[in-house]
């Protein structure tokens, strides 16, 4: 990695580290089909408890940050580029499942890194 690339992803991972409100419409986990050329979503719905936690809504119990939690998605969502699965999610889903700004960011920033991965071949992994 050259030395601008480093000092770049030095602000990113530095960025990552800071406390970020919790989206009351859900949260997604990206993942490639790579068998099938397509950047995946998995829209799950959450509650955000008044300690500012995601909760399951039926079981009332803390969505872990990490580790593998056994629920069911609402929603896939698939799209064979960024943009595709973007307007899919915040356009032609109504009420779109997300409800602030800072999320749809993310979202739109995860989805450009899933389709760079996808098309050079590269490990996707959601931040």
């Amino acid at each position: 990695m050259n030395k601008t690339a480093e000092s770049l992803a030095a602000i990113d991972d530095n960025l990552s580290k800071r406390d970020i409100q919790l989206d009351p419409g859900g949260y997604f986990i990206i993942y490639l089909d790579r068998d099938a050329g397509l950047i995946c979503a998995k829209h799950y719905t959450n509650v955000i408890d008044d300690r500012g936690l995601a909760v399951d809504p039926e079981t009332g119990k803390v969505i872990p940050a990490r580790g593998k939690v056994e629920r069911t998605n609402t929603t896939l969502y698939t799209g064979r580029t960024a943009k595709e699965i973007c307007v899919k999610i915040f356009e032609e889903t109504q009420p779109t499942p997300v409800t602030l700004l800072d999320h749809a960011a993310y979202l739109g920033r995860e989805f450009v890194r899933a389709e760079i991965a996808l098309i050079t071949d590269k490990e996707y992994v959601q931040d």
